[in-house]
């Protein structure tokens, strides 16, 4: 067996225009340790973190560096500490931001964060959920409290940026909590879409999201998670009820007044998913039992996977177009890139 395999990696930060944005790179095949595990790579998905660290900047990388979290693929091996996987087990995973990443054809990672494939999905729907499924469900069930087995039902959710990938996720996750959703799309088909994976009411984030929200009947409502950007903080004030939730993922440097959140003791989480693999948390295990749980919802049917464009095979040119794609914002669902 060969111990070299194929990679994408950088040595320059450079705007995705640029032809050195990626290389098509051969690098040594690693060899797991302790608890991890090495994973033949067969599909990986491109999410806006992967566009956050390429961002240009002045810094050179020695040796190539390898970007790529989101993944799916075959246990090659196993470290010596293993006891959740054996080689020929199917699996997909997030990864560990701290790492080297999936877009290499042999890949490290922890079995304390990667889940069994769902048996009804390819590789390359398989893929498309990890990062984003564990962010939603990081973000609803760990960080805002509802429910995940029905308790918090007929409670309502405002998704600011519903169609991108972890909205995609969320909404189907939150209507199987049994709550209602209004989720914020802009474009007659990110509309649809949204609709498409279950949200019962729809507002446009690019106009007056409280005069619509409340034009729908809802003064307030019980939890918001914003998946876009920090622009929509001040609507998230006024929209959510006193004592409510609202957890965002992205982080701002735009003002963010606190004194409607005081007066109403509205509470505000950050999710960040690699938060668990970046400190070794001693609960790092949730996030294998979380995609264990939403494979078993895959495979009974109450969950579809978010996959919206598929490209071949992975290598630097489709590295660059999938890159290009989510810096124009203009993406749903989840772009996925299949094959070495």
């Amino acid at each position: 067996m060969t111990s070299e395999m194929k990679a994408v990696g950088l040595t320059r930060y450079l705007p995705v225009t640029e032809a050195e944005a990626f290389l098509d790179v051969t690098l040594p095949k690693p060899v797991p340790q302790g608890r991890d595990i090495l994973v033949e790579v067969k599909a990986v998905a491109v999410n806006p973190v992967d566009t956050k660290v390429r961002a240009p900047k002045d810094q050179v990388e020695a040796s190539p560096r390898v970007l790529g979290w989101d993944a799916s693929g075959v246990v090659a091996a196993v470290g010596p500490d293993v006891t959740l996987f054996r080689p020929g087990d199917a699996v997909y995973y997030a990864g560990d931001i701290t790492r080297p990443g999936s877009n290499q054809q042999f890949h490290l990672v922890d079995e304390r964060i990667v889940g069994t494939r769902p048996q009804s999905l390819s590789f390359a729907e398989a893929a498309a959920l990890p990062l984003t499924t564990i962010t939603a469900y990081e973000a609803m069930f760990d960080r805002l409290r509802i429910d995940r087995d029905g308790a918090s039902a007929g409670q309502t959710i405002l998704m600011i940026g519903g169609a991108g990938g972890v909205g995609s996720i969320a909404i189907q996750l939150a209507k199987l909590a049994g709550l209602v959703v209004i989720a914020s799309a802009s474009r007659p088909e990110t509309v649809d879409w949204v609709r498409q994976l279950g949200a019962d009411h729809t507002v446009d984030h690019r106009g007056d999201m409280v005069a619509q929200t409340r034009a729908l009947g809802f003064h307030h409502v019980d939890h918001i998670g914003i998946f876009n950007d920090m622009r929509h903080w001040d609507a998230a004030v006024e929209l959510i009820r006193p004592q409510g939730g609202i957890v965002s993922i992205d982080d701002t440097h735009l003002p963010m007044p606190m004194a409607g959140m005081k007066t109403k003791a509205a509470s505000l989480h950050w999710e960040f998913m690699f938060a668990r693999a970046m400190h070794q948390t001693p609960d790092m295990i949730e996030q294998h039992r979380l995609l264990d749980w939403v494979a078993a919802q895959i495979d009974a049917g109450r969950i579809r996977t978010t996959v919206t464009d598929v490209l071949r095979p992975i290598d630097a040119a489709n590295l660059r177009r999938a890159h290009a794609a989510i810096e124009a914002g203009t993406a749903k669902g989840k772009i996925v890139i299949e094959g070495f």
